[in-house]
């Protein structure tokens, strides 16, 4: 299959959505503008919107596109609650936003879906390119308002992973409709017939007039196996619109190998023939898919076209070029750290506390380093991957294997879990310079997450834009 031979309508590249705000508006604007798939990670953005909001939103752009959020009432105010005119003086805590829970919370819930409008506004403005938006499936009771969101800013697609998204069909078409819409929940120690949501009613947000139809967006499942991807597509009510099949070189979150974990001499996974996607298979069920994991080298989008796939999802370029999300100072250090051969992307078992084996850039001065990790005080205080679990007596819990070991173990949880876990929420907000810092004078340290492959490094300019990455990665395939 050649370019030209695609069905129309599909980008041929999506940047992938990466780490929380690595993959920001700006990004996913610069992307969309070249008519590709630009793509913004829908991960803690009500964090990183209240955060900005108190650094002052020195731009204007978030209040601009808070202004335009068909709800004016809820810009109102989170305004009122979190934007600091002139910032927050140097050493001054950011202020809390509401942790995610399954009692309802009226702030909580306004917050995620002007947060994702927002960001899906500002990648949107200006040109008619698609842009999407990145969820783990693992964040579960955020998604509801999230996608809602992102669907009232006009989001072209909807891409999950990180488990196994086969409710969000449903779910997307409710929201479109503006109809009460949830999802599972996955309660540790809940018995079979025992169902947890989290939900939301549109109206609690819309008031009495309710809107026109939005635009169902498209979904897009992140897969690492042929068999999940049948499985989501035998029934129309978990069929997705397409599949990213991803490999275990990309960056972030991936699967752990099928079957019983086995590590290497390094400490990391073992990947064996198991785990690559047949991908004739899923050609044969006749929608379309993406390879993601090592294809932004030389040559990956000619490979992928010629064994049918409709294109390639590319990360790791992205992240390093100049409209990444990354804080400035800590993406040069990657690029010079690549360029002179000392950078190390680690694919850790025991990082994420989420269990999902997770890429781990080895940087000094990072959590990756383990003198800071061993520095940093264990708190779970943003908690975006507590998992819910069932108390003695029936009422719900959180625990996270990154918090206080002492408060873990009084969970009901052995102590070996909390071993090596890294605060991923702290970690990533603080790698797109939000991190907290406290009246003493301690900073959350960053983490950084990268894919392993690094060649396509070798054929781009120093300090290079996402529109070198596409026209680096589209060049010589017009007949591939």
């Amino acid at each position: 299959m050649t370019i030209a031979e695609r069905p129309t309508g599909l980008p041929v590249l999506i940047q992938g959505g990466m780490g929380v705000g690595v993959s920001g508006w700006r990004l996913a604007r610069a992307v969309a503008r070249t008519g590709q798939l630009g793509v913004v990670s829908g991960v803690a953005l009500d964090v990183v919107l209240a955060r900005r909001l108190q650094q002052g939103d020195p731009s204007g752009d978030l209040r601009r596109a808070l202004e335009a959020f068909p709800f004016p009432a809820v810009s109102e105010g989170i305004l009122e609650r979190y934007f600091v005119a002139g910032g927050i003086a140097p050493g001054v805590p950011y202020r809390p936003v509401p942790r995610l829970g399954l009692r309802p919370h009226r702030g909580r819930t306004e917050l995620i879906a002007a947060a994702n409008f927002v960001e899906v506004f500002l990648a949107r403005e200006g040109h008619d390119g698609p842009v999407g938006v990145n969820y783990l499936e693992k964040i579960q009771m955020a998604t509801p308002a999230a996608a809602y969101g992102a669907m009232l800013a006009g989001v072209d697609y909807v891409l999950m992973g990180a488990g196994i998204p086969s409710e969000i069909p449903r779910l997307l078409d409710a929201l479109a409709a503006h109809r009460p819409a949830q999802v599972s929940v996955t309660v540790a120690g809940a018995a079979a017939d025992q169902r947890h949501t989290a939900d939301l009613d549109p109206a609690d947000l819309y008031g009495a007039s309710r809107p026109a139809p939005l635009k169902r967006t498209s979904l897009l499942a992140i897969v690492s196996s042929d068999i999940l991807a049948t499985y989501l597509a035998r029934k129309p009510e978990t069929r997705p619109d397409g599949f990213i099949l991803e490999g275990p070189s990309a960056g972030g979150h991936s699967a752990p190998p099928r079957g019983r974990m086995r590590l290497d001499d390094a400490g990391e996974p073992l990947y064996g023939p198991r785990d690559h996607v047949d991908t004739g298979k899923v050609a044969a069920l006749g929608l379309p898919f993406w390879l993601a994991g090592g294809y932004g080298r030389p040559g990956g989008l000619a490979r992928a076209l010629r064994i049918g796939a409709a294109g390639v999802q590319v990360g790791t370029a992205f992240a390093l070029c100049r409209e990444s999300g990354l804080d400035d100072k800590l993406r040069r250090g990657l690029l010079d750290a690549a360029a002179d051969g000392t950078l190390v992307v680690r694919n850790d078992p025991h990082a994420s506390p989420a269990g999902f084996p997770f890429k781990v850039a080895e940087v000094p001065g990072t959590l990756a380093d383990p003198d800071v990790y061993a520095a940093r005080p264990r708190l779970c205080d943003l908690g975006h991957l507590r998992t819910p679990y069932l108390r003695d007596g029936g009422s719900v819990g959180y625990r996270c294997p990154a918090e206080p070991v002492d408060t873990y173990t009084r969970k009901g949880r052995p102590a070996d879990d909390t071993t090596g876990r890294r605060c991923l929420c702290n970690g990533l907000v603080g790698a797109i310079g939000l991190g907290q810092h406290r009246p003493d004078g301690y900073e959350e340290p960053p983490l950084l997450t990268l894919g392993r492959d690094l060649a396509f490094l070798d054929d781009l300019p120093d300090d290079y834009t996402a529109a070198d990455v596409v026209g680096r990665l589209l060049h010589g395939t017009e007949h591939a």
